[in-house]
């Protein structure tokens, strides 16, 4: 009975604090569980409960209370279930998935051993069938802007509602014109074999890289810590609780890193460059080509995809190391691939997929 009567005390006081501090519809609405549960009258929650990762990815968690919640890390190391670890692929993308049948046709088979999550448009209404894995997989999204803060807002919100689900391990920031070079299980036996994760970030001593620093970043960032990298990242779990766990570099980088200085190609290379150097290969696993010049990189058409296109991106890069051994592939993914190549593609996916 005093257990009973404590339960529905600790109960009311916790609903009464959560209406008081005005998170009411973000927490108790019907599309979400409590961040610790509630007492029940008919039983108590099993762990299962606890690593049960949510079906209705929508919420109205504003972003400060969804990094909050997704912040939380078990202090204990060792899980104490069978835990098997889970890939996030975030695909960050304005609208619609055009390639997705090549992607259906990477993930087939492998259900439980993969996420995805969506960031589009916020005006954006995917039209998935149930059958897919792309079936309601789109985040809360907001407008996020090339060279602007709002991308990497839109990367960190991936994260962190990537991170709700505990099974999850290794973290891909993928768009909508990437494609896999390798079929799932190489993918994924390469993602959680790593020691590492995969962020690129060097010193670029010219006008695109130290040239972008701002004293003002100082003491949070002096110049010699300023880093360049792709945007495309991959990290493991501990990185990704250091992405969405920062506010003092988010602040230097949303005040003092705007075009032309572009804040996708600094923030998260510099930060986890100064924070966690030791634990990042400071390469990309997107393959993208330069070649042509300018600011974009090419585009490939329907007339570019041959195997000699996916051989020449795949032979061509098996000199990287992987865990301290030299002579791994470097790419996992390459960009960017118009919709029009989506034929192409499909029918070289049994050779590549």
């Amino acid at each position: 009975l005093a257990f009973f009567v404590l339960c529905i005390a600790f109960s009311a006081v916790s609903i009464s604090m959560i209406r008081y501090f005005g998170v009411v519809d973000s927490i108790t609405s019907s599309n979400h569980r409590m961040p610790f549960p509630l007492c029940e009258s008919t039983g108590s929650f099993g762990l299962d409960k606890w690593i049960e990762p949510s079906k209705n990815l929508m919420h109205s968690m504003s972003d400060e209370e969804l990094f909050w919640r997704a912040s939380f890390d078990p202090v204990v190391k060792e899980y104490p279930y069978k835990r098997v670890p889970k890939i996030a692929f975030m695909f960050l993308t304005k609208g619609p998935l055009p390639l997705s049948p090549l992607w259906e046709r990477f993930f087939r088979g492998n259900e439980a051993l993969f996420s995805i999550y969506i960031h589009s448009s916020p005006a954006f209404r995917p039209k998935f069938p149930s059958s897919s894995v792309f079936y309601k997989r789109q985040i809360p999204s907001k407008v996020s802007e090339w060279g602007q803060m709002s991308i990497c807002d839109a990367e960190r919100r991936l994260l962190a509602n990537a991170l709700l689900d505990v099974g999850n391990e290794r973290f891909v920031l993928l768009s909508e014109s990437c494609v896999p070079l390798h079929n799932f299980t190489a993918v994924y036996a390469y993602l959680t074999g790593s020691r590492y994760s995969f962020v690129s970030s060097f010193d670029d001593p010219g006008p695109y890289g130290r040239g972008r620093y701002d004293p003002n970043m100082s003491p949070e960032v002096n110049a010699t810590q300023w880093r360049k990298g792709s945007q495309w990242f991959e990290v493991d779990r501990r990185a990704a609780l250091l992405i969405i766990r920062d506010s003092a570099y988010y602040r230097k980088f949303s005040e003092f890193c705007r075009p032309a200085c572009y804040v996708d190609e600094h923030y998260f290379p510099t930060m986890l460059s100064i924070e966690a150097g030791s634990m990042i290969a400071n390469r990309s696993l997107t393959w993208t080509d330069w070649s042509r010049g300018g600011a974009h990189p090419a585009t490939f058409g329907s007339s570019d995809v041959s195997e000699e296109l996916v051989r020449k991106i795949r032979e061509d890069n098996k000199r990287c190391e992987y865990n301290g051994v030299e002579g791994f592939a470097c790419f996992l993914f390459a960009r960017k691939f118009s919709p029009n190549t989506l034929e192409g593609l499909m029918l070289m996916a049994n050779d590549i997929l």
